[in-house]
């Protein structure tokens, strides 16, 4: 494929660059003040969220300064991708990994040592081989970035200790400037990232995690394949993912979608390689609609038009799911994030937790999990709750995009019942000496008749069976919204048990009215929606065209045997069916479309607006 070299435009024509190469009129927030201290030789840290444009932040400085950079990356699907699209740019890029054969490498190997590419894309662990390492003292590397950088931290949530090793190119090359890249981290993350790494005085650039396109949705759990293709059909025709918690659920789900004529296919680690690369292919490729996923898949897809992504089973963390959902909408067009919810995940991954050894590890574990469950059943606005997660103040009142602030939730006066689960507390702890799982205190509040409840006489004591305006399910969402409350809590360890704090205590004794959300365990009803004008992110056009621009792109990605995304963006095609360019130079304004693309591609797509506009008269 060909590509452009040059020896660098400098960095006073950035804007000319990104116009040029990557077709943008103006930069993101932040990346032009990461890409200028770069080009000064600082070392940076740079926290953008999924879809903020991390990968243009050391893309342009290899451009504007020359040399070459280097871009440690962990997965092998996103280092061709990421090639693809620059060479599809005009970009002199390249990847080094285990796909290609011995040849294929000794001829990128050569054009690395004759300075013919601006960038490398390599995998830690190939990049820390001794031989490696040497060759690359001699390419004397102008940048190293390192994107996924969280993936070096035991604190994130997706270490890798093939990472820990890049540790080691600071001292090898200490003039060299460093840029860490991440798209989701806690402060404490964040604060190993420039430990682990030796980052020297890094420029710090956090962007805000907010992601205004994607409206995020809790539904409680009841007919999972019934509301996996409600959402399909509402986007039909549009690429999700749907993440199940196993590998045989997402497999089992792939097929029933099949059966229902929604074109589906499972993604796991257990599956063969083979398979998994032609399934995460035919994705990629818009082959299929929908890919039914472990978290082993979504970190290597740079795919920017998902248009939603449904969680089917609870996420273990707020991190995990934020990252997760993040894989919608990264091309700012509205997506929809959905989590189905049901009670007893709450039991299945506690079970899990148990099943660690490490005391430590389980209460944190614990605490991660608690955090992912108040925001399950929080009547808060879903944004806010995500964003404070962060450390990130959302003072909207009213986001406009998440169930809570579209459907407000209903609230009753909760003081009886407050009081009913708190004085079983502690008429549980007062009869026995000690606490209990929550499974137990809803038992003796709704009067079951179980071994446990039997051995220890809880069934004698004043509030056994006092519960019966609510089910079990119903009171489990009130006791957690009890303990988020703090009135009580629940203990960390192997054998954790449901206690009542002592503001939980002084409450009883003073009874103040307290408002709770109504638990709500089965589907609520259905609301109109907004109009997806209304959406951020939203590009009216005409349809029609758009769909026609589509299937052009789709034949265009076959010949040139890239993913569709690659040829133009859903951005650009709805910009094109809403402007109907009519001259190369009317073209060159649309968002995507740089030099080389608009010189490739421009005549067709130009002819086959012509002819829609000419079919309506």
């Amino acid at each position: 494929m060909e590509t452009e070299l040059f020896s660098g435009a400098g960095e006073s024509d950035l804007a000319g660059l990104l116009k040029r190469f990557f077709g943008y009129e103006s930069f993101r927030p932040l990346q032009e003040e990461v890409i200028r201290d770069a080009l000064a030789g600082h070392d940076t840290f740079v926290l953008m969220p999924t879809g903020g444009g991390k990968s243009l932040c050391y893309q342009l400085p290899a451009l504007a300064k020359g040399g070459l950079t280097i871009v440690v990356s962990p997965l092998i699907a996103l280092m061709k991708d990421q090639v693809d699209a620059l060479q599809e740019a005009g970009v002199a890029a390249t990847f080094l990994n285990s796909t290609l054969n011995a040849a294929e490498a000794r001829l990128r190997l050569a054009g690395l040592y004759n300075g013919d590419y601006r960038l490398l894309y390599v995998a830690p662990e190939r990049l820390m081989l001794p031989e490696m390492l040497e060759r690359l003292s001699e390419w004397r590397p102008g940048l190293i970035a390192i994107d996924e950088a969280h993936c070096i931290s035991e604190w994130g949530h997706d270490f890798r200790p093939e990472y820990r090793q890049i540790a080691e190119l600071r001292g090898r090359f200490p003039e060299t400037p460093m840029m860490a890249l991440t798209a989701t981290a806690t402060e404490r993350v964040r604060a190993d990232i420039v430990s682990q790494l030796k980052l020297r005085e890094p420029k710090r650039y956090v962007a805000s995690f907010n992601r205004a396109n994607l409206t995020y949705r809790v539904i409680p759990r009841n007919q999972p394949l019934r509301q996996v293709l409600d959402v399909a059909r509402r986007h039909d025709g549009e690429s999700g993912i749907v993440y199940c918690a196993s590998r045989n659920g997402t497999e089992r789900l792939a097929k029933r979608l099949e059966g229902q004529g929604i074109r589906a296919v499972p993604y796991h680690a257990g599956l063969d390689a083979d398979v998994r690369a032609k399934n995460q292919e035919a994705f990629i490729r818009d082959n299929v609609q929908i890919v039914c996923a472990t978290i082993a898949f979504g970190m290597g897809i740079d795919k920017p038009d998902v248009r939603f992504v449904i969680h089917n089973d609870l996420p273990k963390n707020i991190e995990g799911y934020y990252q997760e959902t993040g894989r919608a909408g990264r091309d700012g067009l509205p997506a929809d994030c959905v989590l189905l919810f049901n009670a007893s995940d709450v039991a299945k991954q506690i079970g899990f937790i148990e099943e660690k050894t490490d005391a430590n590890e389980q209460a944190v574990a614990r605490n991660l999990l608690q955090q992912m469950v108040h925001f399950a059943e929080t009547s808060d606005c879903r944004r806010r709750s995500l964003l404070d997660y962060f450390s990130e103040a959302f003072t909207d009142e009213n986001c406009g995009a998440c169930d809570n602030c579209l459907e407000p939730k209903e609230t009753f006066d909760g003081t009886q019942a407050a009081q009913k689960f708190l004085a079983c507390l502690y008429r549980i702890r007062e009869r026995s000496g000690f606490g209990f799982g929550l499974n137990h205190v809803v038992g003796v509040l709704t009067g079951a008749d179980t071994e446990a409840i039997r051995k220890w006489g809880h069934e004698q004591i004043s509030t056994y069976g006092i519960g019966d305006e609510f089910g079990r399910d119903e009171w489990k969402v009130i006791g957690r919204e009890l303990m988020r409350l703090g009135h009580a809590r629940l203990t960390s360890g192997r054998m954790s048990v449901v206690e009542l704090t002592q503001e939980g205590s002084d409450w009883l004794r003073g009874k103040a009215p307290l408002e709770l959300t109504r638990p709500v365990v089965a589907k609520p009803k259905s609301r109109e929606r907004r109009s997806r004008s209304e959406r951020a992110g939203e590009i009216e056009c005409d349809e029609i065209l758009f769909e026609r621009l589509r299937e052009l792109r789709q034949e265009l990605a076959a010949k040139e045997r890239v993913p569709p995304y690659i040829i133009f963006s859903d951005v650009a095609l709805r910009e094109m069916a809403r402007d109907c360019p009519a001259t190369l130079e009317a073209f060159g304004q649309i968002t995507g479309v740089g030099e080389k693309k608009k010189a490739k591609f421009g005549e067709g797509f130009i002819s086959e607006i012509g002819a829609y506009l000419d079919e309506k008269g």
